[in-house]
């Protein structure tokens, strides 16, 4: 079963909410415009708080919805973090787009949020206490999800959890590297920045 489920997370995380939200409301590809992510931020600046909203929600679903079958089913530590990876895998190197996803931030908060309720929004409230403070979403992400490994392995004291989300925070900083490279330069878009 676990198997199944570590399989199922995958294919969950590889459907993208930024393309279909973007779709079903008329508004362009996020594939197509700026960043070429796939993610709410860049949905937002391109089109819309309600499109960005529906991408936040499906892509944070994503990786909570396999995780909190996983705990109702009182998997181990080390299996539950294998569920999360495989869904943030799949919004990352999806499946049905060429393997070519997300950055995988707000799925990554899903699988955070499923693990530990209280941990998890530790982690969104580390995100949104950064964005309020340099208004970079990128920045904001790094530094979030820099934090929560170490969060998560005060609290359950998990190897297994520890390494799990250690290696997601490195595909993050992998697939933020452009934006590092912007963030040093000073030219990095700003959140409130609407294009």
């Amino acid at each position: 079963m676990p198997y199944f489920l570590v399989i199922l997370a995958y294919f969950l995380g590889s459907v993208s909410t930024a393309v279909i939200s973007c779709k079903m409301l008329g508004k362009v590809d996020p594939r197509t415009v700026g960043s070429k992510n796939p993610g709410a931020t860049n949905v937002l600046r391109y089109a819309g708080k309600k499109a960005a909203f529906f991408t936040l929600l499906g892509d944070l679903l994503k990786g909570l919805v396999p995780v909190a079958i996983g705990h109702a089913l009182d998997l181990s530590w080390g299996w539950l973090i294998l569920v999360g990876i495989a869904a943030f895998i799949g919004h990352v190197y999806p499946i049905y787009y060429g393997f070519k996803g997300g950055k995988g931030v707000a799925t990554a908060l899903g699988v955070y949020l499923a693990l530990n309720p209280i941990v998890g929004i530790v982690v969104i409230l580390t995100w949104l206490i950064s964005a309020l403070v340099f208004n970079i979403s990128s920045l904001s992400a790094l530094i979030a999800t820099l934090l929560a490994p170490l969060y998560f392995f005060w609290v359950t004291s998990s190897l297994d959890l520890f390494l799990g989300l250690v290696l997601i925070t490195a595909i993050i900083y992998w697939r933020h590297r452009t934006n590092i490279v912007e963030i040093i330069d000073g030219t990095e878009d700003k959140i409130s920045e609407k294009k």
